[in-house]
C-alpha cells in the first residue's frame, strides 16, 4: 500500500518527538549530575551539552534557558526523591511508628551512595540570592508533600501534635542530609534516628496508658 504524504509527515513528526524526548532525558540526567556535584552556578551550558551529547540549540529548544533547565531538574529530582522516600518508609507495612522509624535507615542508605551530593533543593537555595523566590518556591512545594506524609503517620501514631512532630522530624532529616554531605559519613543518620526515637516516646506512653485503661474497663 502506498503511504500518503500526510502519513509520512506524521511518521516523521513522531520520530522527531522521540528524538527530542531522548535528548530531554539526557540533558536532565547530565544537568542533575553536574548541578548536584559541582553546583548550579559552577556548571555551564557547554559542560551540560558535552555530558548529554546534544547540541546547544537542542537545549535551548527544549528548555529555553539554563534557569528553566534548573527548574526542570529540581521538579524531576523532587518527584523521584519523594517516590523513593515514601516508598522506603511504607515498604513492609506495619503501624505508623514502624514506618516513621524507617526514615533514618532509608536516609543512611542514600547517604552511602557514590553519587550522594546532598539535597538539590538545599543546595540550590544555598548558592543563590536568598531574596529570590524561584528556587525556594520549588523547594517549599517539595517539602510540603514530604511533611504532609510524615504528619499523616504522626497523626496515626497518636502524636498529641502531629504537625509539630512532622516539623521536628523534618529538621532532623535536613540536618542529617547536610551533616552527611559535609562529613561524607552515612552514620550521621543513626544519630538523627536516635534523636527521633525520643520524639516518639510521648505517643508510645499515651498508647500504653490507653491500652491499660481498656484492660481495666474490661
Amino acid at each position: 500500500m502506498v503511504k500518503t504524504g500526510k502519513s509520512l509527515s506524521k511518521k516523521k513528526a513522531g520520530a522527531v518527538t522521540g528524538d527530542e524526548e531522548s535528548a530531554r532525558g539526557r540533558l536532565l540526567s547530565a544537568a542533575t549530575h553536574l548541578f548536584c556535584k559541582n553546583g548550579i552556578n559552577a556548571t555551564g551550558i557547554d559542560a551540560i551539552i558535552g555530558e548529554a551529547g546534544t547540541a546547544k540549540t537542542t537545549l535551548y529548544k527544549l528548555f529555553g534557558s539554563k534557569t528553566n533547565l534548573v527548574h526542570a531538574v529540581l521538579e524531576n529530582e523532587g518527584k523521584q526523591w519523594r517516590e523513593w522516600f515514601i516508598g522506603a518508609i511504607e515498604a513492609g507495612g506495619g503501624d505508623a511508628q514502624t514506618k516513621l522509624t524507617r526514615i533514618f535507615p532509608a536516609l543512611k542508605s542514600w547517604f552511602g551512595e557514590e553519587r550522594f551530593y546532598g539535597c538539590p533543593f538545599i543546595n540550590a537555595v544555598g548558592e543563590h540570592d536568598k531574596d529570590q523566590k524561584q528556587f525556594r518556591n520549588i523547594a517549599m512545594r517539595h517539602k510540603k508533600v514530604v511533611l504532609a506524609h510524615i504528619e499523616k503517620l504522626a497523626s496515626e501514631m497518636g502524636a498529641a501534635e502531629p504537625e509539630m512532630l512532622a516539623h521536628q522530624l523534618a529538621l532532623l532529616i535536613d540536618g542529617a542530609i547536610v551533616a552527611a554531605m559535609v562529613s561524607r559519613n552515612p552514620d550521621v543518620a543513626d544519630t538523627a534516628g536516635l534523636a527521633a526515637g525520643s520524639l516518639f516516646e510521648p505517643a508510645k506512653k499515651k498508647r500504653r496508658a490507653n491500652a491499660a485503661a481498656e484492660l481495666v474497663a474490661v
